[in-house]
């Protein structure tokens, strides 16, 4: 597709319904990403995200889909402290989810271990700029780049992951004319999230463009719909329906035949 010109869409994808969704609209990418730590489980930030959190959601994603390449996020230490766990971890997203890819964060650090996980057929994804599972490092979520020793370091990430095999890049929170200029240096697609338009391709937090997200919208995401609105109309209406007696009605219920019950307790 970048070889093409053709730009690439991805949405993140947490439970078997929505990913259907996801799925059938033609979406080829998604991404079960450890932002389900936030937006599903309620933690403030991806780092309590447990590889268990992550299989159990990403065997329900992949079960929702037929065409979509499905990448299951690799949580916080489950890829940094040996190359050996970092197989490991990769391999039980394949085995026991079902994935086709993983995705890690970090660049020239962890360049290595990608390297070895690709050699073992293992397609990965990487993902460099603002890492939330280095947040505590970072000092918050602040814009990647900014400074010609940054810039100049995401650019060495960047081609560090190309050299290591990766197949995408992730490009988080980092300055437009920094990602074109990245996105022509490396022959792999560059994928953006607060990246700017010159990325090969998108991805949002599903949440954020549907408007169901509790709390603080990031400046990168755009609402094409408020399904939080909705929702909170259509349970407030189901609640006083309930309590006024206007719900259940025929409708929503069965009969039977009352000669049943005439003889019902004698």
């Amino acid at each position: 597709m970048k070889q093409k010109g053709e730009k690439i869409t991805m949405l993140t994808a947490y439970d078997y319904s929505t990913a259907k969704i996801v799925d059938e609209v033609g979406i080829p990418l998604i991404l079960v990403g450890d932002t389900l730590g936030m937006v599903v489980l309620g933690y403030e930030s991806t780092i309590p995200v447990t590889m268990e959190d992550m299989l159990h959601h990403t065997k329900a994603v992949v079960r929702g889909t037929k065409k979509a390449m499905v990448i299951g996020d690799m949580p916080f230490m489950t890829y940094t402290i040996s190359t050996e766990d970092a197989l490991k971890n990769a391999a039980r997203f394949l085995q026991e989810a079902g994935v086709q890819a993983v995705k890690l964060e970090g660049g020239v650090t962890v360049a290595e271990k990608v390297k070895r996980i690709v050699e073992c057929g293992i397609p990965v994804m990487g993902h460099i700029g603002l890492t939330p599972q280095s947040i505590n490092q970072l000092g918050g979520h602040k814009i990647q780049g900014k400074t010609p020793e940054t810039a100049n370091r995401l650019l060495e990430d960047a081609k560090a992951l190309e050299k290591a095999g990766v197949f995408a890049i992730v490009l988080e929170t980092v300055p437009a004319p920094l990602a074109a200029l990245i996105t022509k240096k490396v022959s792999v697609p560059t994928i953006g999230i607060g990246a700017g338009a010159s990325c090969d391709g998108q991805v949002q937090v599903i949440t954020d463009i549907l408007g169901s997200t509790v709390g603080y919208i990031p400046k990168h995401a755009k609402q094409y719909a408020k399904l939080g609105d909705i929702m909170s109309k259509a349970i407030a209406a189901y609640h006083d329906e309930v309590k006024s007696g206007k719900f259940p009605t025929e409708a929503q219920s069965f009969p039977m035949d009352e000669s049943i019950l005439a003889g019902l307790g004698k």
